[in-house]
């Protein structure tokens, strides 16, 4: 069987492996990319879920970053305006914080590091004791602007992008080795489900493994790692609505740590996070009650409504893999990236991702290709101006008309299947006239039209890929439903991919 050959492989899908694929795709070149589980299934599915400048970085005088972040938040805010949407945060002030002016100063550099167009400005406000949700004794703050995301979906809509300009995408295949051979890469993968092994031949190899960067240099490159990193693990609970107000909270505690209170899904509060040092399997983190009893602390140091560990919902823990820098606390480990190209003889490049955060996941996978122009011969960068898949539409107004056009489904239901898929909701919609037309129910939300769309289209394999990646209603559905669903799944993804061709088998 032949050899398939490609441009470019990239190994890992997560939000820069999902960003460089889409990045090459838009410039022509022909691409692979390999995901050792699900996409977004670490790192990239755990984070605050912010597009944000990070104004806490300012304090360690990161201003580069900070500039390309709040640029960058800009350009998401329509390039995927149904994943990513505006929101005011308020931080409170107490005694032990820096001096209100020095804020002002830091707020200042915030709205005018980087050219702002559709969010508002900072400003200064005033909480009224009777009527704020937070403690009575804090009576000021201010307030300023950044977005909140879907990251797990904003990874799929890449790589929905990508595989629409012609990229090959696989999750559940690990790649098993990489070595350069002729001139070119020689990558070989395993397919989990068959267990078959197959082989691809590349250009160029692009390593955006997150947590797994430096071992993938030890176990399947078989070479010396350039750099370090530090894995630090950020933890974060779901608790009921703490206030009614749509705006988020930014919390600062005495040890300087920062906390978000983040509306998710309209009637929870979602806090976080923490930064440890962590020395584990990526795959096997998760919140410890040290964790969860400082987030509660902080909340409850602030707020009239006072949390306690029965009431949390829901829990996740990432690990953020960041470049070693030798700070001394983890909070100060910049989260800036870093790129690093080795070649063999000016052929085989090898570009590897070290660090980097959400937001500036774009101008990462832009910097990344352009590493590889030189070898490749491909054109400049595309991704500022295009639209995500699903992203040409108002997410609000799409809800009100998908209420009007599907009466059955419930407004609660609208409004999340228009934030998570936009326009390409009526791929799994259309034509439906009562609840019944959309197959099986697997709780209120989840229908068996949109599972067949996940698992055709968006490469969804089993329960916890649709319920707490593509979707979030592991947090509503009951267990009767997820079994039901699992069953369901068990048939569905097994028919489906009973005839699928390996890549190019080995042997």
């Amino acid at each position: 069987m032949a050899i398939h050959e490609y441009d470019l492989v990239v190994i890992g899908g997560g939000i820069n492996g999902s960003g460089i694929a889409a990045d090459a795709a838009e410039r022509g070149l022909k691409v692979a990319l390999f995901e050792a589980k699900d996409f977004a299934s670490a790192t990239s599915s755990a984070s605050s879920k912010l597009v944000h400048g990070g104004l806490r970085y300012l304090e360690h005088y990161e201003f580069r970053l900070v500039r390309e972040a709040l640029g960058e938040r800009e350009v998401l805010l329509k390039k995927a305006p149904h994943l990513i949407t505006p929101m005011r945060f308020r931080l409170p002030h107490r005694p032990h914080l820096r001096p209100a002016w020095m804020i002002r100063i830091g707020l200042f550099l915030y709205d005018h590091l980087a050219k702002r167009v559709t969010l508002p400005a900072s400003c200064g406000i005033r909480f009224n004791p009777h009527t704020s949700a937070l403690q009575s004794q804090i009576r000021k703050g201010f307030e300023y602007s950044d977005g909140w995301v879907d990251d797990s979906r904003l990874v799929v809509a890449n790589l929905l992008h990508a595989r629409e300009l012609g990229a090959d995408v696989y999750n559940y295949t690990p790649c098993v080795s990489a070595s350069r051979e002729n001139g070119q890469w020689l990558v070989t993968v395993q397919d989990e489900r068959s267990g078959e092994t197959s082989q691809v031949r590349a250009k160029a190899l692009v390593n955006a493994g997150g947590p797994w960067v430096k071992s993938i240099f030890d176990e399947q490159l078989k070479l010396s790692s350039p750099r370090s990193i530090r894995m630090i693990q950020g933890s974060h609970i779901l608790v009921p609505q703490i206030h009614k107000e749509k705006c988020a909270y930014i919390l600062q505690n005495e040890d300087r740590r920062i906390v978000f209170v983040i509306p998710y899904l309209d009637k929870y509060s979602l806090i976080g996070t923490t930064d440890l040092e962590y020395k584990g399997d990526p795959r096997q983190v998760h919140i410890n009650e040290s964790e969860i009893e400082y987030l509660c602390n902080v909340v409850n140091k602030h707020f009239k409504h006072n949390i306690r560990r029965e009431e949390i919902i829901w829990s996740y823990s990432g690990v953020r893999p960041l470049c070693e820098d030798e700070s001394d606390s983890p909070q100060a480990i910049t989260r800036d990236y870093t790129l690093e190209l080795q070649d063999e003889h000016g052929a085989a490049p090898l570009v590897s991702v070290f660090g980097g955060k959400l937001t500036t996941f774009r101008k990462l996978s832009e910097a990344a290709v352009d590493k590889l122009r030189h070898y490749l011969h491909c054109g400049h960068c595309q991704s500022q101006k295009s639209i995500l898949p699903g992203g040409d539409c108002d997410p609000e107004q799409l809800s009100s008309q998908l209420q009007s056009d599907y009466p059955f489904l419930s407004q609660a239901n609208c409004r999340r299947i228009a934030h998570a898929y936009g326009s390409n909701a009526s791929h799994w919609l259309d034509g439906a006239q009562k609840k019944e037309d959309l197959g099986q129910w697997f709780g209120e939300q989840l229908s068996q039209r949109e599972v067949d769309y996940l698992v055709e289209h968006e490469w969804a394999m089993s329960t916890d890929d649709i319920l707490w990646r593509r979707t979030k209603l592991g947090i509503i559905t009951e267990q009767a439903d997820v079994n039901a669903l699992t069953d369901y799944l068990t048939k569905d993804v097994q028919g489906a991919h009973a005839n699928v061709e390996p890549i190019a088998r080995v042997g």
